[in-house]
């Protein structure tokens, strides 16, 4: 898909389509998620920090994250791919590989480029959305074609021809080739994957070892036999946040491991998993990054078990000094639970208060760069370009807010022009967050093609 996150915002927010739209944590640690393509021009690129951004394009939308519409969208584009074939292999919300000869869907070159083409079609038809399509006959050619394709483009490349088209791009194409490793090979006179494979395979060995400097040698020469894994299963389930200001107080840091313990748990409870292993990551004010974990008689997905053995692995954690990262996650996954653990949870504390539940989460995108105190409650905060609903007005979206006031547009998906601005008390009781709506008109599956037959219902 080409720039998800800000082309999703650009399709649900008529007056930001055409314009640099930047999505990610907008805080002072904040980092930019996704940039649109109108942003890029400026240099704004993802992983850079939103306060270089905004130097950059300072009259850029900026955008706090809604991955609860990402995730939607996502689905109804792996929809669209599983319908091709039982072999789709997602690496992101926004990319995946598909094997289309396990489907029937291609079995040469031309075939695939007429599967491509009506993918691309569908997509647009079930989304409002581009997407870009690389075509080859192996995973990591695809990646490249599809990179080569951006945006909303498709390219194939035609077999027999992989190593010429290969032999002029930069080493930084392959995968596994980082900054580092790509500045050892130019060091060594290697700039080009086909210096690489004139190089030969002893000497990529001599320079990277033998597993690397096999692997890099066999890319160099296009060959990559890596299959089409279906579904791969998730090791672990985590979140994190980073804070605007480091955490000081040990209470406060206990009530954030609490609540980040409860987040976790309704990403397990959502994807119908449990798990065995808890685990706590904190990052100190000197960024040193330390992590702990305990591994329970058996799978939970239980709050208060979690909770209780992330407190328990704190007690192990100097926080001296400030915290400005917190995460819990749970790996060793299964798909039950074991009942009684909530004793081992508790331990020996005979008549011990079970832990209050952690509050109604928000957001998870509201988190990156700016977390919310579970205490005092503060006025109700409204993230920029989140979703709100008026009584009167309707629905619309957050510009932006601050001094006690919050600024909407009122437009939706399907209005055809700008919507009217009006600001309110960030009190107002009139005002209330809402969800997102969907990016295109619902057609009645029964009049529509294949393409209506995919994605949940209401989802988007």
């Amino acid at each position: 898909m080409d720039a998800f996150y800000a082309s999703v915002e650009q399709a649900s927010k008529p007056s930001l389509r055409g314009k640099a739209v930047v999505v990610g944590g907008l805080g002072p640690r904040g980092v930019v998620a996704t940039a649109s393509y109108e942003a890029r021009v400026h240099g704004v690129h993802s992983a850079m920090p939103m306060a270089q951004a905004r130097r950059l394009a300072p009259n850029a939308a900026y955008l706090v994250p809604r991955f609860q519409l990402y995730r939607a969208v996502s689905e109804q584009v792996m929809g669209l791919l599983r319908a091709l074939s039982p072999l789709v292999e997602p690496l992101s919300l926004d990319e995946a590989f598909v094997d289309l000869e396990a489907g029937g869907a291609a079995w040469d070159a031309e075939s695939a480029r007429l599967t491509g083409a009506r993918l691309r079609a569908d997509i647009r038809a079930v989304t409002g959305l581009t997407g870009s399509v690389g075509l080859a006959a192996s995973k990591m050619l695809a990646k490249i074609a599809s990179e080569d394709a951006k945006p909303d483009g498709l390219v194939l490349i035609e077999p027999g021809t992989e190593r010429d088209l290969l032999a002029p791009k930069s080493v930084r194409i392959l995968p596994g080739v980082g900054p580092a490793t790509g500045d050892h090979l130019r060091r060594a006179g290697m700039t080009t994957v086909g210096e690489l494979a004139e190089a030969g395979e002893d000497e990529l060995v001599r320079l990277l070892g033998k597993a690397h400097g096999h692997a890099l040698y066999a890319m160099a020469l296009a060959h990559d036999e890596r299959p089409v894994v279906a579904e791969r299963e998730a090791k672990s389930v985590s979140v994190e946040d980073t804070y605007d200001v480091d955490i000081h107080d040990r209470t406060r840091v206990g009530l954030e491991v609490r609540r980040l313990a409860g987040r976790c748990v309704r990403r397990l409870r959502e994807a119908g998993l449990s798990g065995r292993t808890i685990v706590l990551k904190v990052r100190r004010y000197d960024f040193s990054t330390l992590t702990r974990s305990e591994t329970l008689r058996g799978p939970t997905d239980d709050p208060a078990v979690v909770a209780e053995a992330a407190a328990r692995l704190l007690e192990a954690v100097d926080t001296t000094g400030g915290v400005r990262l917190l995460g819990v996650g749970v790996t060793g996954l299964a798909d039950y639970t074991q009942e009684d653990l909530f004793a081992q949870a508790a331990g020996e504390r005979a008549g011990a208060e079970e832990p209050p539940q952690p509050p109604a989460p928000a957001e998870e995108a509201d988190r990156r760069g700016a977390a919310e105190p579970d205490h005092p409650p503060a006025e109700r905060r409204w993230p920029s370009g989140h979703d709100v609903r008026h009584a009167v007005y309707g629905h619309g979206w957050v510009q932006g807010s601050g001094l006690g006031r919050v600024t909407v547009r009122f437009e939706t998906p399907l209005s055809t022009r700008p919507g009217r601005v009006r600001t309110f008390r960030t009190d107002d009781p009139e005002l209330e967050p809402a969800d997102p709506l969907p990016l295109v008109e619902r057609r009645p599956s029964a009049a529509a093609g294949p393409v209506d037959a995919v994605g949940p219902a209401g989802a988007g």
